[in-house]
């Protein structure tokens, strides 16, 4: 390949293939010196794995390498471990702080790289003892904090500073570090409150004028237009577009991020007789928080109606797999949640199960399934532990009906066309797939008269997700049952939700028909910390 210095760095004809799976197909990255270059998609387009490939990262040597080439200032390198990549000069900025809360500012940016001189003890016995030139260091923490316009004393300890401050200090580290010449900011605001992150993207923009080349992966549209200069789009792991962000806007880039051809995965048989009203309310949420570690619900107004099929969707680690955990009481919540106009207390464990809400949480092995146990035992529990059912009375006692528990087990195998050897298998030796079709045996054993299904096909292959949407479509039409699909999956939610709310930042940003234009989801799940409220 000739030599190109225009760029600092360009991966052409990137391939990887992890088994039978292509997470990655002939894609393509330039970047060039001083620009700040966005790396946009949904999550699950390829943009980590293509950063792990340019990091050198174990998990791509270890399983088969990749196809295509990297060049470094136009000369080809082979990049198979970190250290090489932190060589050549390519720093990364990680979404979680790998800071030493123990340590002093500077301590935590020299880490690795500390200054030191000989002194006696070292000439005997090694450079391992020389005397750490603190003064140096600290000269050294104080240059990186003031390039990047942080006021913190370099001698502060870490423990107990704000969260913008240690993304921040992870900056410094990086820019102190000799030669750098590439810096790869992963979710950079994520975390941040929206001054600090006007701050952050200042000292991105300080950080270019000096010529470091600059990846921002995000999925925020409007910092991308603030702080960018161009941009590269990956879809379900192929290349889709470069673009000069003077050139495009924030509705076409949302189109690129999203457009696809929007299938209908399930065809619902016979007439949508349904009359939805807005009056008849089925949940309500006002002012809704819940606390659930990286999925935090941050003031959510909502309402759903009695017999439709509402979507949730949004990126992940944006909020939407908090709404119906905190529901079921999982997590601690505040605000108000209503159950056909009843207000829960959801401080009871259980209050919702009792109100005829039932969930098939999106961790199927750790909350989902009694893995040790039979199918029969996990499709019956909840039922036999809310409802008394597959129980019989015996005098004074109540024991368990094997026969019907049994019979309702064979029959919900059937239905949902679960494969196994027999309603006495362990759960924990299904196939991801019927996994999931017996955690929504047992919640549907519960007689609910509201669904809630988190990531209802996740891992599955398309014949049983498509099983399992047809279901859903079907317990919706015949039963009147409310179907909540909390799905990372668009195109999923496209497919059979009458209504989807879209959830950023912890809030809903938006509530768009199935129908709505690939540009309003993609404006919607960009996440804009300007964005007003909620449509729809």
């Amino acid at each position: 390949m000739a030599e190109n210095r225009e760029y600092v760095l360009q991966m052409e004809h990137i391939s990887k293939k992890y088994a039978d799976n292509q997470v990655l197909k002939d894609v393509s990255l330039c970047i060039r010196p001083g620009e700040i270059h966005a790396l946009m998609g949904e999550n699950g387009a390829g943009k980590s794995t293509l950063m792990n490939i340019l990091f050198g990262m174990p998990v791509i040597h270890t399983t088969g390498g990749f196809e295509g080439t990297i060049q470094v200032d136009g000369e080809t390198v082979n990049i198979d471990t970190p250290l090489k990549a932190m060589e050549l000069g390519i720093g990364m900025v990680h979404q979680e702080f790998m800071l030493i809360p123990g340590f002093t500012v500077t301590e935590n940016i020299k880490i690795g790289r500390e200054i030191s001189h000989p002194n006696l003890v070292s000439r005997l016995v090694g450079p391992s003892m020389e005397t750490l030139d603190l003064d140096a260091m600290a000269r050294d923490a104080r240059k990186a904090l003031e390039t990047i316009g942080l006021k913190i004393g370099e001698n502060a300890y870490v423990r107990g500073l704000p969260v913008g401050y240690m993304q921040f200090i992870e900056i410094a580290r990086e820019i102190d570090k000799r030669g750098i010449r590439l810096l790869v900011f992963d979710e950079p605001t994520a975390v941040l409150t929206e001054s600090e992150a006007d701050r952050l993207l200042e000292a991105m923009r300080t950080i270019a004028s000096q010529g470091i080349a600059i990846v921002f992966i995000t999925h925020r549209l409007d910092e991308v237009m603030a702080v960018a200069n161009s941009l590269t789009v990956l879809r379900d792991g192929e290349f889709v577009a470069r673009r000069e962000v003077a050139e495009t806007s924030a509705v076409e880039i949302a189109e690129l991020m999203i457009g696809r051809r929007v299938e209908k995965l399930v065809e619902a048989e016979g007439e949508d007789t349904r009359s939805l009203s807005d009056s008849d309310i089925a949940v309500s949420l006002r002012n809704y928080y819940v606390d659930m570690p990286g999925e935090q619900v941050k003031g959510v107004d909502l309402d759903i109606r009695r017999g439709e099929i509402f979507g949730i969707g949004g990126l992940a680690g944006q909020g939407k797999l908090g709404i119906p955990n905190g529901i079921m009481g999982l997590y601690d919540t505040a605000g108000e949640v209503k159950i056909a106009g009843k207000t829960l207390d959801l401080s009871k464990l259980g209050e919702a199960l009792r109100s005829k809400v039932a969930f098939v949480s999106e961790d199927r092995r750790g909350v989902g399934l009694l893995l040790e146990e039979s199918i029969e035992q996990n499709i019956v529990f909840s039922a036999l532990e809310v409802n008394n059912d597959f129980t019989k009375k015996i005098g004074w006692m109540r024991l368990y009906d094997g026969k019907k528990a049994r019979a309702h087990a064979q029959e919900m195998v059937e239905k949902l066309d679960i494969r196994c050897t027999g309603i006495h298998q362990h759960a924990g030796r299904l196939s991801g797939g019927n996994q999931q079709k017996v955690c929504l045996a047992r919640a549907l054993t519960l007689n609910p008269e509201i669904l809630f299904v988190s990531e209802p096909t996740r891992g599955i292959d398309i014949g049983a997700k498509k099983l399992v949407l047809e279901y859903l479509t079907k317990l919706n039409r015949e039963q009147g049952m409310t179907v909540i699909v909390v799905s990372s999956e668009l195109v999923e939610l496209r497919s059979i939700c009458d209504r989807i709310a879209i959830v950023s930042d912890g809030k809903v940003s938006g509530i768009l028909s199935p129908d709505a234009s690939d540009a309003e989801f993609g404006l919607a799940m960009s996440g804009s910390r300007k964005r007003g409220k909620k449509n729809g």
